[in-house]
């Protein structure tokens, strides 16, 4: 068995947190030197026991550097040279940008809308706060432990989390893209006691987006422009009046139609009478022969043939089909 001079790790892997140092073939001696670096935790352990812990810094192994594994072993007088130990290295720097995403749409209850299916993804930071409580918790005995643990194991922590932070938000379905500040602030503090119970510190948490069933996104669209309509309804129904009177005289035929949209619309009853007097004036005159209504700017009677002599309803001058005003009165025809 080799003998021990100097104990470290030299991180190879950006994704490793947990490293366990290769002892089989060695053992540690009286006065070996352990190097713990910055950002790095060393830990050892007799037969699954956690025994001493070591913050960064250079030591030599004794009784007076291994106070609780003296114990553990039973080193009554003084160490005994050599010995056995598992020995892990955690690294404690902070661990950034993983991805989050929902696999499955998390059921939200809005006031508003009910039920509402919503995905959401983005990235979260953590490090390692309680070396032995993760060693203990989650790590094992295990020779690595690297972050795709973490994030296989925390998957369903993170998303029920999440869940649980926007349903007590407040924070309604609609407005949620327009709050992912806030709601990312609510998660974090939702989930940081989930992941200190394993030894972990959740040092950020962001959305970078939320999804909504399209059913739903067109839903709110629409209800946003019916409170724009609402908000601005005499406007828009002075712009359809104008229009609908333009539509009007453009086409005598048109006036019915044009005053069941404007009820349909909700343009007002002002609207409807408006039209309405508008085509009885175009089609008040009536056949000298026969009675029949007669048609705007009309030269024959439609029903008898018979020509037709418009005439002025206040002074009874005869006047030109097409003539807007009595050339004798004055009167608007």
């Amino acid at each position: 068995m080799a003998l021990l001079d100097i104990i470290e790790w030299v991180e190879s892997s950006p994704d490793e947190i947990i490293h366990k140092y290769d002892t089989r073939k060695s053992i540690v001696k009286w006065g070996s030197k352990l190097t713990v670096r910055e950002g790095q935790v060393a830990i050892f352990c007799d037969k699954g026991r956690i025994a001493d812990v070591f913050i960064p810094g250079m030591y030599s192994l004794n009784t007076d550097t291994l106070p609780i594994l003296t114990a553990l072993l039973s080193w009554a007088y003084a160490f005994e040279s050599p010995f056995k130990s598992d020995i892990y290295f955690v690294s404690t720097r902070q661990f950034i940008k993983h991805k989050w995403g929902t696999a499955t749409p998390v059921i939200i209850k809005d006031e508003k809308l009910g039920a509402v299916r919503v995905r959401g993804y983005g990235t979260y930071s953590f490090r390692v706060s309680d070396a032995p409580l993760l060693l203990k918790e989650l790590s094992g005995a295990r020779h690595s432990f690297s972050t795709q643990d973490v994030e296989d194991y925390m998957r369903s922590v993170l998303v029920m989390g999440m869940s649980d932070a926007l349903g007590a938000s407040g924070i309604g379905v609609a407005e949620m893209s327009a709050n992912l500040l806030s709601l990312s602030v609510s998660v974090l503090e939702n989930l940081s006691p989930r992941f200190r119970a394993f030894g972990l510190e959740l040092t950020s948490f962001n959305f970078e987006s939320v999804s909504l069933p399209e059913e739903v996104e067109k839903a709110i669209d629409e209800n946003a422009r019916l409170g724009l309509l609402k908000g601005n309804a005499e406007l828009y129904t002075r712009i359809a009046r104008a229009d609908a009177m333009v539509e009007a005289a453009k086409n005598p035929g048109m006036a019915g139609s044009v005053i069941g949209a404007g009820v349909g619309l909700g343009l007002g009853a002002d609207l409807g009478r408006e039209i309405s007097r508008s085509a009885s004036a175009q089609t008040e005159r009536t056949c000298a022969a026969c009675g029949a209504a007669l048609p705007a700017g009309a030269k024959f009677c439609p029903e008898c043939g018979a020509g037709v002599k418009y005439t002025c309803p206040k002074c009874g001058a005869a006047v030109a089909p097409s003539a807007k005003f009595c050339p004798e009165c004055g009167e608007k025809i």
